[in-house]
């Protein structure tokens, strides 16, 4: 199958790779010519010099799927894309936009009958190995015209599950590593909350491996005082136990090459999509503690100022002169 890609980043690039690997050929652009050359000469894809250029190269029914950060550039190219496009071809936002934007695209879109899936995409730089975790939305027939795709991206069933496979042997639902989830919208929506589930997974690792830490301190009673290997117990976590996760994985990796984590930061960075999973619950009424939690716990790990705890401290001076935490 032909598509049409734009944006060549991280992501992008090692999608462009897995497609090309899957027999696919793929026309690419991007606004810098030199990443959009250097990506043809290695996988032997076809490179445009603008975005009619890369319409112009597809033979209808057109697909061209869309991997630039999410906001105005997503806005951006769909518009154009709006403009060259003809009735029956494809627009994919592969990115994490927000999937009330994918809803209005959609609308854009469908005036001049092109269609419009907005497809949430997980698996970052490791996807063009371990293929991609992939949650679309949009109408079923542009689903299923661009089904060959989602299958050359997704894990398939082959992949490495960590639960076995039903009984029977029938692919359900999602098995095979792409699910098409509703109307439009709907893809965006369940990976936003995808993302939300992962901040607190990652909070929750953060807080166990943190208690591991502190257990050989001082502070901690002598009869229970341990000196924990903290890279020992993510390996032994990651073998049978009901705990482990590629993000597990990736803990234990860092662990095994810092133990320390000296290199590493204590400022956690969000990316917006922690914020949209709490105002989508905040609109339905619906309680998400572990997930505001853990956005929140991303907010204090940046605050250099830590006003908060100094007004905390001061209050309690005052009422009660308890003065072991003053300069």
């Amino acid at each position: 199958m032909h598509i049409g890609f734009v944006g060549l980043g991280k992501m992008g690039g090692n999608m462009v790779r897995r497609l090309t690997q899957g027999g696919h050929t793929c026309h690419i652009f991007s606004p810098i010519e030199d990443e959009r050359t250097a990506l043809a000469d290695e996988t032997g894809a076809i490179a445009a010099e603008s975005l009619e250029a890369l319409v112009k190269g597809l033979a209808p029914p057109r697909s061209v799927w869309v991997m630039v950060p999410s906001g105005d550039a997503v806005g951006q190219v769909v518009n154009d894309l709006a403009g060259l496009l003809e009735k029956g071809d494809t627009v994919i936002d592969g990115g994490n936009s927000h999937f009330k934007d994918s809803v209005a695209r959609g609308k854009l879109l469908a005036e001049s009958g092109v269609d419009f899936l907005d497809c949430g995409t997980s698996g970052g730089v490791f996807g063009l190995e371990r293929g991609y975790s992939l949650m679309i939305g949009g109408d079923a027939a542009a689903v299923k015209r661009n089904a060959p795709i989602f299958k050359a991206l997704a894990p398939g069933m082959d992949a490495a599950a960590r639960t076995p496979a039903r009984e029977g042997g029938a692919e359900a639902p999602g098995e095979a590593g792409w699910l098409h989830c509703g109307p439009s919208g709907a893809g965006h929506y369940v990976k936003m909350v995808h993302n939300g589930v992962e901040y607190g997974l990652m909070q929750a690792y953060a807080e166990g491996f943190a208690l591991f830490a502190s257990a050989g301190g001082e502070q901690v009673p002598e009869d229970y005082r341990y000196d924990l290997d903290l890279a020992a117990i993510a390996e032994v976590w990651r073998r049978g136990s009901v705990v482990a996760s590629w993000l597990l994985d990736l803990g234990a990796d860092a662990l095994a090459d810092d133990p320390s984590l000296d290199r590493y930061s204590p400022q956690v960075a969000d990316s917006g999509e922690g914020r949209w999973t709490l105002d989508a619950a905040i609109d339905q009424g619906v309680s998400v503690q572990v997930m505001a939690a853990a956005l929140f716990a991303r907010f204090d790990s940046r605050d250099e100022k830590r006003v908060a705890d100094r007004v905390l401290s001061a209050m309690r001076f005052k009422f009660g002169g308890h003065r072991e935490f003053m300069k």
